[in-house]
């Protein structure tokens, strides 16, 4: 069955950075769009960075332009985030998620496929 473990989560000071990493397994990984969500408490979950299929394009939220990175290793069927100047808004539950589509999706319903979330605490 189709599995995406994410890894890397933490906590961090304001300014800080980390990085998080989504290893996949159980799908034709360089066929699937990539994303991370994230939800804080009493928030709905929402779209954080996207990369297609073939990492050749990303696509990030407003909150995350400019300070967050994402790529991915096709070869090792994992994704990552670099996240850069961490702010304590971005304290959240960071979430994995696969798409059998051939564009960036924001949705979460666009998502056939999570992984269990990591914990992001950015400390003020």
């Amino acid at each position: 069955q189709v599995q995406l473990v994410e890894s890397g989560g933490g906590l961090v000071q304001a300014g800080g950075s980390l990085r998080l990493s989504c290893a996949a397994s159980g799908l034709t990984f360089s066929m699937y769009t990539m994303a991370w969500f994230r939800q804080a408490p009493g928030k709905e979950r929402e779209f954080v960075a996207g990369i297609l299929w073939s990492g050749g394009s990303t696509g990030y939220a407003d909150s995350a332009k400019g300070r967050f990175t994402m790529s991915r290793d096709n070869a090792k069927s994992t994704v990552y985030l670099q996240m850069n100047s961490l702010k304590p808004e971005d304290t959240a539950v960071y979430y994995c998620a696969g798409s059998y589509r051939s564009r960036i999706e924001t949705l979460r319903l666009r998502y056939a496929y999570w992984g269990q979330g990591t914990q992001v605490t950015v400390s003020s």
